[in-house]
């Protein structure tokens, strides 16, 4: 048995892990200054142009907000991700519902389902160019798919973690096929498919600066290419560090519906 600081799956306090997270960030953050400091640029261990100081940044983000317009940036990508991840769910989770509850079902999509996990997302550019053409149904699309192939997988894991014993009492009750499905499975899954819909939206995020690569007006994946064009390049920098709070306060926002939804899920947890 381990002791000390390295226990084997020790219990998770909020607390040490708020504090240990928190100085991982400010570990980062301090070696990202210590790289980056400098009177002059030639005295700086990396050049601005590789990665510029946390502090030019941060003042970088006054002229993203008022000379490249990044509310509406935000409002574009927002509209993108969240439309492609609705039409990507539209699809997933009634098929992954399906292949979760019939194994022919299953049979038949797993193959397609399987090759669809092993392509790479950034292969799917340059085929929904040549699919949807250019415009906005291209950027959408491209997100409906990349948001689908992850989360069907996750839908049908969702249901395979019902219990057989929730089967076998609905069968001793005599419910019939379709509402062990609806009554049973689909119940008591919804925990784990609503947190598989909540990591895929979020993974979208990652996705938009692939979508809005090509032929884009607005947008933040727009912003960064422009950015890495024009400059400055403190702008890249700042429009990612902006995914990642919008990433996180989605994330957040969707954990406290979660909980209301689900409060038998953290009353299992006893914390």
């Amino acid at each position: 048995m381990s002791h000390g600081w390295f226990k084997i799956r020790e219990e998770t306090l909020r607390g040490r892990a708020f504090l240990l997270g928190s100085l991982s960030v400010a570990a980062t953050i301090g070696l990202w200054w210590a790289l980056t400091t400098g009177a002059e640029v030639e005295s700086r261990f990396l050049s601005p142009q590789i990665l510029p100081n946390p502090w030019e940044v941060v003042l970088s983000f006054q002229s993203l907000w008022l000379d490249r317009d990044l509310a509406t940036a935000i409002a574009y990508s927002m509209f993108r991700t969240t439309v492609g991840f609705l039409l990507a769910a539209a699809v997933a989770v009634p098929l992954g519902v399906l292949m979760g509850s019939f194994t022919r079902v299953r049979e038949f999509f797993q193959s397609l389902s399987a090759i669809g996990g092993y392509i790479p997302i950034a292969v799917l550019v340059p085929l929904s160019l040549s699919w949807f053409g250019l415009g906005e149904r291209q950027k959408i699309l491209f997100l409906a798919l990349a948001t689908l192939v992850i989360l069907l997988p996750l839908v049908v894991s969702a249901l395979d973690k019902v219990d057989d014993v929730y089967l076998q009492t609905a069968y001793t009750l005599g419910a019939s096929r379709w509402q062990t499905v609806f009554g049973v499975m689909i119940p008591v899954a919804l925990c784990d498919i609503y947190d598989a819909l909540c990591l895929t939206y979020g993974i979208g995020w990652g996705y938009i600066i692939l979508a809005e690569l090509i032929d884009a007006k607005y947008g933040l994946g727009y912003l960064i290419t422009v950015s890495q064009r024009r400059g400055p390049y403190e702008h890249v920098y700042a429009v990612l560090i902006v995914i990642v709070v919008i990433s996180i306060l989605i994330n957040w926002s969707l954990g406290l519906v979660g909980k209301w939804l689900f409060p038998y899920r953290e009353a299992g947890t006893g914390r």
